[in-house]
């Protein structure tokens, strides 16, 4: 995964990209080459009246940047976001007015909370037209506002290149996010009154993310971290935004601090690296949840101490002094009160932090990680790969799956138990594996991100793991998928419910189970009408074989594991409940 330092050098570095013109073009084009510009080779749209005039220049430059044709909106938005999160570098989106626009919202939502850098391209009535309800008019600005870093609505031709250039830059600056940009038909179709000439943008008046902290916060840290006899570091997203898993494991190994990750932190640390203990949050590790309210110091590494990570935050880790390493400012102290807060790149953080940590090992609190961890083998670890139901385990499938590709293929969750499970089983053992949607928990997004992933590196294995309730919500993008011929594949673990929600019902409901029941459709025949091949798997002893067959294929491949139906996901944090309340069963 290239880093935001890395992406920037080599776009303003590419000599195949002509930044100017001497003769005149109008709006579209204009869009087009601000594209190359910036290194754009890939765009996932869907064209409509709005923005044909873009589309129709996109013909021009086919041989120079690769579009891909979704089957909706929301599959380019999503797909975008694999792409980002797997290449580093910026998705970019294309698509119509009215419910083009709309049909993006989710993805968009999606890639503000979880910081994946999109440029959001939507077309727009003509500027004489706006405010008049015209055919297909919507005010896309005023509705992604609150979900977007910035967002600009072009009504002049002369408007785009500069505009385009400070999108790229929010996308990419600080903490990255989506960007939307509102293009008028007439902005597309009339020409500029002066040659294109493309100025990259290095800032921007009024926003100056900080990335080198400031050095008295590293040494108030370091002062905290050294004094510490419990010390406990949790790590998340920002880890793998910055590039910084390099400089995270040197500092663990120097001071000796277990570390666990956020679910959007996984694959950062290799998961059998001695002083990685396991993940955060509601189905995390048992003794990561319980000894955050025994640590002295807590050192958080960009994230946000969501509350899926805090549970109670009344009562999360109030015996523990606080270092938070954020580069987004905003983030600071907004859930849990930062005794030594430092706002900057996580890489530079480290690499300005370390120097001035003490060698230690913490051998004595490393052993009250490894008892708890005992206790969860146990109770839940073990029980789940060696079940003699009559049907598979979700865990079964995950953990196979991860031996058959020794933990380094890219594996793209849905949302549900699934998700949970594929966190919990698989063994990530190289960075950058693990692509969810995390904060949205938006169902239906594994398909599409895993396509987008694919087309962001071809060279990695790339798998998505989907329950049955997730599938059908983007399942036409298996057109997209096979029309592309890219090697996707995908398990959908089915077990005819809507699951997460099931297991609430039943835990915290009474099992009244209210409308999560699912009569679903033969999804391999459904694929293969797509044309992606793929089939079902429903005994434990043909599950190896199947796997096999799926890995092995060059081609798209969809395979159906029929799962048990009424299994619950453990350990769990309850809803209201603290981290300390985590319960095995």
């Amino acid at each position: 995964m290239m880093t935001r330092e890395e992406t920037t050098t080599a776009v303003l570095k590419d000599p195949q990209v002509l930044n100017e013109s001497t003769e005149l073009m109008n709006g579209s084009h204009a869009v087009i080459r601000a594209l190359l510009a910036e290194g754009v080779d890939t765009i996932f749209g869907y064209p409509g009246g709005a923005i044909m005039p873009v589309y129709d220049a996109i013909y021009d430059y086919q041989d120079h940047v690769n579009h891909i044709l979704v089957r909706h909106e929301q599959g380019a938005g999503h797909a975008a976001e694999g792409y980002a999160r797997l290449s580093g570098k910026v998705g970019v989106c294309l698509v119509t007015s009215g419910p083009g626009a709309t049909n993006l919202i989710t993805a968009i939502a999606d890639a503000i909370i979880d910081s994946t850098p999109m440029v959001c391209v939507v077309g727009q009535v003509a500027k004489h037209l706006l405010g008049t309800d015209a055919f297909q008019e919507t005010d896309v600005i005023g509705v992604t506002m609150p979900i977007t870093k910035w967002n600009f609505q072009i009504t002049s031709a002369d408007e785009v290149p500069e505009v385009m250039a400070k999108a790229f830059y929010v996308a990419r600056a600080g903490r990255p996010g989506p960007v939307l940009i509102d293009i008028t038909k007439n902005a597309q179709s009339e020409m500029m009154t002066k040659p294109f000439k493309y100025d990259f943008c290095h800032k921007l008046p009024g926003y100056h993310p900080r990335l080198v902290p400031k050095r008295e916060h590293v040494e108030a840290a370091a002062t905290l971290i050294n004094g510490a006899k419990r010390p406990f570091l949790l790590f998340g997203h920002g880890v793998k935004l910055a590039g910084a898993e390099k400089e995270l494991l040197e500092l663990v190994e120097k001071t000796g601090i277990p570390c666990a990750s956020t679910l959007l932190g996984l694959s950062s640390v290799p998961v059998n690296h001695p002083l990685y203990a396991g993940w955060l949050g509601m189905h995390g590790n048992y003794s990561t949840n319980r000894l955050t309210n025994e640590c002295d110091v807590l050192i958080g590494i960009g994230l946000r101490f969501d509350d899926r990570v805090t549970g109670d935050v009344t009562r999360y880790a109030k015996q523990a002094k606080i270092v938070h390493i954020e580069i987004d400012p905003a983030e600071v102290d907004k859930v849990v009160k930062a005794h030594a807060p430092v706002v900057g790149d996580a890489k530079e953080a480290l690499r300005m932090l370390t120097p001035l940590l003490n060698p230690n090992s913490h051998e004595e609190w490393h052993a009250k990680f490894k008892e708890l961890d005992a206790e969860e083998e146990e109770a839940i670890t073990i029980p789940e790969l060696s079940a003699n139901t009559e049907k598979i385990k979700m865990a079964e499938v995950v953990r196979m799956l991860s031996d058959k590709t020794k933990g380094e293929a890219v594996i793209v969750a849905d949302v549900g138990q699934h998700q949970m499970v594929a966190a919990r089983y698989y063994e990530f053992k190289r960075n950058n594996s693990f692509i969810t949607s995390g904060g949205l928990g938006t169902m239906g997004y594994a398909l599409p991100a895993a396509f987008g992933a694919k087309v962001g590196d071809p060279e990695r294995e790339v798998v998505a793991i989907i329950g049955d309730g997730c599938f059908q919500m983007t399942i036409q993008e298996l057109g997209t998928i096979a029309q592309s011929g890219l090697p996707v594949k995908a398990i959908i673990l089915n077990n005819n419910y809507l699951g997460m929600v099931r297991q609430w019902q039943q835990l915290f409901f009474e099992k009244r189970y209210s409308f999560v029941e699912l009569q679903n459709p033969d999804f391999i025949t459904i694929a293969r009408g797509f044309g992606v091949d793929g089939h079902t798997c429903d005994q434990r002893e043909n599950l190896s074989d199947s796997l096999d067959k799926m890995l092995a294929s060059d081609k798209p491949y969809l395979l159906e594991v029929i799962v048990e139906k009424e299994e619950n996901v453990f350990p769990m944090v309850a809803s209201g409940a603290s981290v300390a309340e985590i319960r095995l069963r």
